[in-house]
C-alpha cells in the first residue's frame, strides 16, 4: 500500500497517486485529500464500485463519493426447488452475474472518465458454498438462506438442551436458516455430490467469500465479521470460530476464512477480469451494508430493510446483546477492530410474497403495481394472508408453518388479496418492533430496499407502527454501505460521521393516527392458526 491507502497497481496505481500529489501542490486548498484523482493527464472524480450479490439478482453500481449512484448494471439470479423446503442456485451462475455486471458497470464508468479507487461487496449472507481448494469448482449447488433441510437438525439440537449455549455463543437460534447446518449437510455428502470430492481439501465460505476467492484468482479466502456471524459457527464474544460449535457440526477448521473487519485489506481484483486491478476494501453481509448504507452508527438507530425477505436491525452499541423475544443479536459492523452489535429480526418473505401473487397466481401484472391495485379497495375485506412459504422467521422461528389465505368470500377481488399481501409485510415488520421493545431512542423507522419505494406500504407501516418512517433519497442502502465501507478503507472518507451526513431524506411517512389493532388481533389469530397446522404436520 502506498501513503493514503492506495494500492501499488491498478486504477489507484502509484504513479497516479504521484501524479496526483504533484498537482495537488497547485490544486485548491479546499479539496479532500482524495476529492479528484489525476489520471491520465486529466483530473476526475474518485468513484466506488459495489458489488451486491443479491438472491433474486446481482448488481454493480458505481458511487461517487457523494453517495451518488452514477451507474448500475444488475442480473437476475435464478433459484431452484429440489425438494420440499429445499432452495438451491447455481454458484457458476452467480458468478458469471457478477462478472458480467461488474464489466459492465466498470466499462460504463471508464466512459464517463469515473476513476474507481476501492471495491466492496455486499452480499446475501447464510447462504452455504463449498468448493475445492485446488480447482475453485464447488462440489454441489449453493443451498440458499432460505433452505429449510437443516430443519430436523435443528429440532434436535433443541431437544437435546444445546440452544441456550448456541444463543450465547452465537447471539442465534438453532434454525437451518444459518449456515451451520447447510455446511454440515455438505460435508456430509461431499462425496455424493461431486464426485471424488470426500478426499478433496475443501474451501467453505458464504457467498463474499466466493466472490473475493474467485476475484482474487484464489488468493484470498477471507470473510468478514458480520457474514461470519451468521454462520452458527461463530462466537460474537470472542470474534473467533467456536471450537464447540466446529465440533457440534463436525467442521474442521481447515475449511473456513479467515475472519476480517468489515474495512479491510481483502486483496485487489485480478486486472485480467475486468481490466486495472481495483482493491477490494470492504465487505459484509447485506443487512449490516444496508445498516451502514442507511448511517445507522448511533446505538438506538433502527433500518428494515424490504427485499426478497425483510430485515430489521437495532444499533445496541458495543455490548454484546442477550437479544431474546425471538429476535437475534449479531455483529453489526467491525471497523478498526472495534465491533458494533444489533438486534436483528427477520421476515422471510416481504417482496418474495408480492412475486408469488404476481408470478403465480398471476392477481397483478407486475408487483409495482401492488400498490395501485390494493388503493382501489378500502380495506382488506376481512382477508389475511400469512406468507409462511418456507415457515416463520423471527420471533416465531417456527420451521413447519405453512402459509395460509384467510376470510375468503365470494366478494373477495384480486385487490383484496393483494392488499392482504402488502399487510402483512407491515404486521410482520410490527411483530418484530414490538419483540424488540420498541423502535430505539429516537423512535423512527429507516427504510430501503425495493418496497421502500411503494408509498401505500410505507404509509400503512406508519400508521401500523405509530412511528415515522423515512425513506432515504438513494434507495440502494446495501450497495452503498458496500461503497462506504470500501471508502473508508480507501481512505475516500475520514470516518463514520462524515459518511452520517452524506445520508439524505427523501420523504417522511407520519402515522395518520388510524387505530390499527382490530388489524392486529386479527393477524395474530392467522398467525396462530398456520402455527397449529404446522404442528399437526410435523
Amino acid at each position: 500500500m502506498q501513503s493514503g491507502g492506495w494500492p501499488e497497481n491498478g486504477r489507484g496505481s502509484a504513479t497516479a497517486y504521484r501524479r496526483y500529489g504533484a498537482a495537488q501542490a497547485t490544486a485548491s486548498s479546499y479539496l479532500h485529500p482524495l476529492e479528484s484523482v489525476w489520471m491520465h493527464g486529466t483530473v476526475t472524480q474518485p468513484a466506488l464500485l459495489a458489488i451486491d450479490q443479491g438472491t433474486s439478482s446481482s448488481r454493480a453500481i458505481v458511487f461517487s463519493r457523494d453517495g451518488s449512484p452514477l451507474v448500475v448494471a444488475q442480473e437476475a439470479i435464478s433459484s431452484r426447488y429440489p425438494a420440499s423446503g429445499w432452495v438451491e442456485q447455481d454458484p457458476e451462475e452467480i458468478w458469471r452475474a457478477t462478472l458480467s455486471t461488474c464489466r459492465a458497470a466498470v466499462r460504463a464508468a471508464d466512459d464517463q472518465g469515473l476513476a474507481i479507487v476501492a471495491a466492496g461487496i455486499a452480499n446475501q449472507r447464510e447462504t452455504t458454498l463449498v468448493w475445492d481448494q485446488v480447482t475453485g469448482r464447488p462440489v454441489y449447488n449453493a443451498i440458499v438462506w432460505q433452505d429449510r433441510r437443516g430443519a430436523a437438525r435443528c429440532a434436535e439440537l433443541r431437544r437435546e438442551g444445546l440452544a441456550p449455549a448456541i444463543s450465547k455463543a452465537t447471539g442465534l437460534v438453532p434454525d437451518s436458516y444459518f449456515s451451520a447446518t447447510k455446511l454440515e449437510w455438505l460435508l456430509g455428502h461431499a462425496g455424493e455430490v461431486g464426485a471424488g470430492s470426500a478426499s478433496r481439501a475443501l474451501s467453505f465460505g458464504t457467498v463474499d467469500s466466493f466472490l473475493l476467492w474467485r476475484l482474487t484468482g484464489g488468493r484470498v479466502h477471507a470473510t468478514d465479521a458480520t457474514n461470519a456471524s451468521r454462520t452458527m459457527l461463530f462466537n460474537i464474544g470472542t470474534q473467533q470460530w467456536d471450537p464447540d460449535l466446529l465440533g457440534l457440526f463436525g467442521v474442521a477448521r481447515s475449511v473456513l476464512p479467515e475472519v476480517r473487519d468489515s474495512v479491510a485489506d481483502y486483496g485487489t481484483i485480478d486486472s485480467g477480469l475486468f481490466g486495472d486491478g481495483i482493491p477490494i476494501r470492504g465487505v459484509a453481509g447485506d443487512q449490516q451494508a444496508a445498516a451502514v448504507g442507511q448511517a445507522c452508527f448511533t446505538p438506538g438507530m433502527t433500518k428494515c430493510t424490504y427485499g426478497t425477505g425483510a430485515f430489521l436491525m437495532i444499533n445496541v452499541g458495543g455490548d454484546q446483546p442477550d437479544a431474546g423475544g425471538g429476535l437475534l443479536g449479531t455483529v453489526g459492523s467491525r471497523i478498526g477492530n472495534r465491533v458494533s452489535y444489533a438486534i436483528e429480526g427477520t421476515i422471510f418473505n416481504a417482496g418474495g410474497t408480492m412475486q408469488w401473487l404476481s408470478e403465480t397466481l398471476r392477481l397483478v401484472a407486475d408487483p409495482a403495481r401492488s400498490s395501485g391495485l390494493a388503493g382501489t379497495v378500502p380495506d382488506n375485506g376481512g382477508v389475511v394472508l400469512v406468507p409462511a412459504f418456507t415457515g416463520l422467521g423471527a420471533p416465531h422461528w417456527d420451521p413447519e408453518a405453512r402459509g395460509g389465505i384467510f376470510g375468503l368470500t365470494r366478494d373477495t377481488t384480486p385487490a383484496h388479496i393483494v392488499r392482504a399481501g402488502l399487510e402483512a409485510v407491515a404486521y410482520q415488520t410490527h411483530d418484530l418492533v414490538t419483540a424488540a421493545g420498541g423502535l430505539g431512542r429516537n423512535g423512527r423507522l429507516r427504510v430501503d430496499g425495493a418496497m421502500a419505494n411503494n408509498d401505500w406500504l410505507m404509509q400503512f407501516l406508519a400508521d401500523t407502527l405509530d412511528a415515522p418512517v423515512e425513506r432515504p433519497v438513494v434507495r440502494e442502502t446495501t450497495a452503498l454501505g458496500a461503497a462506504f465501507l470500501a471508502g473508508l478503507g480507501a481512505e475516500v472518507y475520514r470516518d463514520t460521521q462524515e459518511l452520517s451526513r452524506l445520508w439524505k431524506e427523501d420523504r417522511c411517512f407520519e402515522p395518520t393516527g388510524a387505530d390499527p389493532s382490530a388489524n392486529l388481533a386479527l393477524w395474530q389469530e392467522c398467525v396462530q392458526r398456520v402455527r397449529r397446522s404446522g404442528d399437526e404436520t410435523s
